[in-house]
């Protein structure tokens, strides 16, 4: 299985940032371990790419450093040349992890689910939306009628994503969140589940389970793209939930079980985890890609 990391593209934080960079790279050296498992380098999303899910005066805001202070803020990140070429490889890498679970069965991102950038501005740690350009950009450059699900489990809403893609009827969003958590202000996804704080792991899977069936009665997708964030989990700081390791791994394996009981091609990214112990959200990581693995073996 092939997974593209970008981490050596490194994003200058100031000292005491909360944005956990750090565990991008402790991943890829725990996963560069696993047999069967082939490690590539981002390519970068080229301009045309971007602009399938962004607009072009927002683009040229990011390329020419032109964010206002106030932009910056929104985003999260201060500017840099580093920022834009991290941004450009992170999408890059899910374009990639895209192409090739059409041909492999199952491929991933390192790191992605940049699920809260707009059309037209950035938020929430999250630059150029991925899931959105990875989306089109298979629909322009291989095949023009593929309908693609794009199943968030990040903790935060996609709300970038719903939005970017809200009057498209060929790409179908669905979103599991926490309902008190951030974005406060929602998007309408195709179908969104908020959850309670502190939701279990039966609620979750229950959930889950509810919902995929929803997609196959209303959409029956050709292409999944998966945000499998670790911030479900109960040792996440923002997440709210309470959602054990062996939760996460049975959720992880219940949207590729979907996917190879279809012979539904995946593509999958890391998305949000903000352990309070960081190595809690490595090994959630982890998981993933071991889970995808075992998957990617059956096509």
């Amino acid at each position: 299985m092939k997974a593209f990391y970008s981490d050596h593209f490194v994003l200058p934080l100031p000292a005491g940032h909360r944005f956990p960079m750090e565990k991008y790279s402790r991943v890829r050296y725990l996963v560069s371990k696993l047999p069967h498992l082939e490690l590539v380098e981002a390519p970068p999303a080229s301009d045309t790419q971007i602009l399938f899910a962004h607009d072009p005066s927002y683009l040229l805001k990011i390329i020419e450093g032109k964010l206002s202070p106030a932009e910056q803020k929104e985003i999260g990140f201060p500017w840099s040349e580093k920022m834009v070429e991290r941004s450009r490889r992170s999408a890059g890498a899910t374009i990639a992890a895209a192409k090739t679970a059409i041909k492999e069965g199952v491929s991933g991102n390192l790191a992605g689910g940049t699920h809260h950038a707009y059309r037209n501005l950035g938020s929430g740690f999250c630059v150029f939306n991925d899931s959105a350009i990875a989306a089109r950009t298979l629909q322009k450059e291989i095949h023009s009628k593929l309908k693609i699900a794009i199943i968030d489990l990040d903790v935060h809403q996609g709300n970038g994503t719903a939005s970017i893609l809200q009057n498209d009827l060929s790409i179908f969003t669905l979103s599991i969140h926490g309902e008190n958590n951030f974005p406060f202000k929602k998007e309408f996804s195709d179908l969104d589940l908020g959850l309670a704080d502190g939701c279990d792991d039966q609620t979750y899977l229950d959930a889950l389970a509810q919902s995929l069936e929803q997609l196959n009665q209303r959409f029956k997708p050709d292409f999944l793209i998966y945000l499998a964030g670790a911030d479900p989990h109960e040792g996440d700081r923002l997440g709210r939930l309470k959602i054990s390791k062996e939760g996460m791994r049975l959720r992880d394996e219940a949207v590729f079980q979907y996917a190879l009981g279809k012979q539904i091609p995946v593509a999958f990214s890391m998305a949000g985890g903000y352990g309070k112990d960081i190595g809690s959200t490595v090994e959630i990581h982890y998981q993933t890609i071991q889970t995808a693995l075992n998957f990617q073996q059956q096509y």
